[in-house]
């Protein structure tokens, strides 16, 4: 492992040496540092980003200059029309984005699923991400889930992740051919039980400018957060709790 790596945490490195990995990669502060992650451990990285009609499209832009700049083997950028089916206020603009105060007197028998949830997104995305990683003939994905932070979303567990794992491993030719347990898909998700400050220290530690990365669920189109949404509050609350300055830079006064 990489000396870079703060010796608390243990991570998965390749198999095989170089062995490539498809990165599910947005351009935030999590996949920017399960990104680097997966390089300093030895991958070759293919980054995978989703424009599946969000909002904005600045952490896309944000996405294209961060992979540009850690020479990923390639960086391809998907669309999809998610936003025709509705049913999220990140797609549809008839939903208001909500922030942290909004989302109170919860019940305890209330399934606290946020309105911000795009329905089966990490699905979908984590099956386009699968089905590159078979064509590279690639048998490692790496996905930014966090359980800690999360805000609700169903697939930001681990045993969401493990079931997609054991998925991938009945629904390919890759999966179904290999005779050897050790050598099948693995769907990895480093810091789904690390905080967010853990997650910015990790990445500090591996020289990350957090500034270039874009996590708001409103930015706007230079890329600046709004400081005010469920997002932002969580990235704030981490910079403040790894006791390092937020290089965040806000467009509302927040």
């Amino acid at each position: 492992m990489n000396q870079s790596l703060p010796s608390t945490f243990q991570f998965s490195g390749p198999r095989t040496k170089n062995a490539p990995a498809v990165v599910l990669f947005s351009g935030g502060l999590d996949s920017t540092t399960i990104l680097t992650l997966a390089k300093q451990l030895g991958y070759r990285c293919y980054a995978l980003s989703v424009h599946y009609g969000q909002k904005h499209s600045s952490e896309l832009e944000a996405a294209k200059q961060i992979a540009n700049s850690l020479g990923v083997e390639r960086h391809e950028i998907i669309h999809l029309d998610l936003p025709r089916f509705g049913g999220s206020a990140l797609t549809d603009h008839s939903l208001h984005i909500p922030t942290s105060n909004d989302r109170t007197n919860l019940s305890s028998k209330e399934v606290a699923i946020p309105i911000t949830y795009v329905p089966a997104r990490n699905t979908i995305m984590l099956s386009l991400a699968l089905a590159w990683a078979e064509s590279l003939s690639s048998l490692d994905i790496f996905y930014g889930a966090n359980a800690v932070d999360y805000s609700g979303y169903p697939d930001c567990r681990p045993e969401y992740v493990r079931s997609f794992e054991t998925m991938a491993n009945l629904a390919t030719k890759a999966g179904v051919e290999s005779l050897d347990p050790q050598n099948r898909f693995r769907i990895h998700a480093p810091i789904i039980q690390m905080s967010k400050a853990q997650i910015i220290q990790l990445g500090l530690q591996m020289g990350i400018d957090y500034s270039q990365t874009v996590s708001c669920y409103q930015a706007n189109p230079q890329g600046h957060a709004c400081g005010i949404c469920e997002s932002c509050q969580l990235r704030k609350a981490g910079f403040a709790e790894a006791g390092v300055a937020d290089p965040t830079q806000y467009h509302l006064n927040a």
